[in-house]
């Protein structure tokens, strides 16, 4: 799995994955689908949402809440 913020490649463990419901991103580490995988920081979050990574390694556009950040500080 790859970062979409910073490119790193790492285990599935390490990584938090986001999907796409109904045209918005939303954590989903069991949905099924194309997913979006980030590194537990949340800098490459930030980064992904701002160069629009989730848009293009999801293939669609999709809204990006900025309270999911909420779950890089909860880590």
């Amino acid at each position: 799995r790859t970062c979409v913020g910073c490119g790193r490649r790492a285990p599935k463990d390490e990584l938090m994955r986001f999907v796409a419901r109904d045209g918005a991103l939303v954590p989903g580490a069991t949905d099924p689908g194309r997913g979006a995988y980030t590194c537990r920081r949340l800098s490459c979050f930030e980064r992904a949402a701002s160069r629009s990574g989730f848009n293009r390694t999801l293939r669609r556009t999709v809204r990006v809440d900025r309270d999911l950040a909420r779950l890089y500080t909860a880590l």
